[in-house]
């Protein structure tokens, strides 16, 4: 037998190894492009997410990439990381509190199929929409409560406020909460502002600016703390917002950083386990890569690259 028998044989081998690598990594992407319907158990949230409307809410007495912003643009800057982050079948919705009430203008919807209408409508949650001056914190935290409790059993709720009372509270005042048993709602009261009174920028319903808010336009008294006669300014009522969270049996944090409320919003307690909708999609296709590199690797390294055929004229 010629040694050039031997060589042929291989050589078959090869390029039947090669076409079949080749079949495989084109079965692979047709998988990665029909990908099958695959679930897996995963944790996932529920949140309706309240957010703090009135004026004192623009105050710019926090940080956001180093620059001075606006407490409610930091708690939307923090939210859209929540949502990158949230797990895929978990669901989010919005409120807006203003006056006395949470008013929930979207129920929570799909973070993954849903994210640009939910990245869309949070741009569009700012003090232009409050339809009042007033900020009875107390009882929006309660009608969150609520909101939160009528969307369903798993439904969790973040309120994200100041926690400046306007008009000041009276001595030992309280929300009517007859209808709420603490606890039987989860969820987080977010503090967000700073620690030194500034004044509040005075704004009209077109969202324009108009000075600042003077001691003698608003309702003055002894506020939340001991801190007495300066309503006109505004910083985070800290302790007031954790008497309210442990009225109603929540959890409270600071809004500092971003990160804070993605920490808040995906702690494992939280969470329920779900089968969810798993895209795999990127397994075929690394694989599928692989293998084409496998098959075209010894003609590249020997100088033979693939030449496509030519047309017929």
């Amino acid at each position: 037998m010629s040694a050039a028998a031997p060589r042929a044989r291989r050589s078959a081998w090869l390029r039947a190894g090669g076409n079949g690598r080749l079949a495989l990594a084109l079965l692979l992407l047709a998988l990665a492009v029909w990908p099958p319907h695959v679930q897996l158990q995963r944790p996932v949230f529920a949140w309706q997410v309240s957010f703090d409307i009135t004026q004192s809410m623009n105050v710019e007495d926090v940080e956001l990439d180093g620059a001075a912003t606006s407490r409610l643009e930091l708690a939307r800057a923090a939210m859209r990381d929540v949502l990158t982050a949230l797990p895929c079948g978990s669901k989010v919705g919005w409120s807006v509190f203003a006056d006395y009430r949470s008013l929930v203008i979207l129920a929570p919807i799909e973070v993954c199929s849903h994210y640009e209408e939910l990245l869309a409508s949070l741009e569009r949650i700012d003090a232009r929409m409050r339809w009042a001056n007033a900020s009875n914190v107390g009882k929006g935290v309660t009608w969150a409560v609520r909101g939160a409790r009528s969307i369903g059993a798993h439904t969790g709720f973040v309120f994200i406020s100041d926690g400046q009372e306007a008009p000041p509270l009276r001595a030992n005042e309280t929300p009517p909460m007859s209808d709420i048993t603490p606890g039987e709602v989860q969820g987080w009261l977010i503090g967000v502002g700073g620690d030194v009174p500034v004044p509040i920028p005075k704004t009209g319903s077109d969202g324009r600016s108009a000075g600042y808010w003077k001691a003698e336009d608003v309702v003055q008294g002894s506020a939340i703390g001991g801190l007495d006669n300066h309503e006109h300014l505004s910083q985070l009522r800290q302790d007031h917002l954790q008497s309210l969270a442990k009225l109603v049996g929540v959890n409270y944090g600071r809004l500092n950083t971003p990160d804070a409320l993605k920490t808040a919003m995906l702690d494992r307690r939280f969470a329920r386990s779900q089968a969810t909708d798993a895209d795999l999609r990127w397994i075929p296709a690394v694989l599928a890569l692989l293998l084409l590199a496998w098959r075209f690797a010894p003609d590249i390294k020997a100088g033979r690259v693939p030449k496509a055929p030519r047309s017929r004229t």
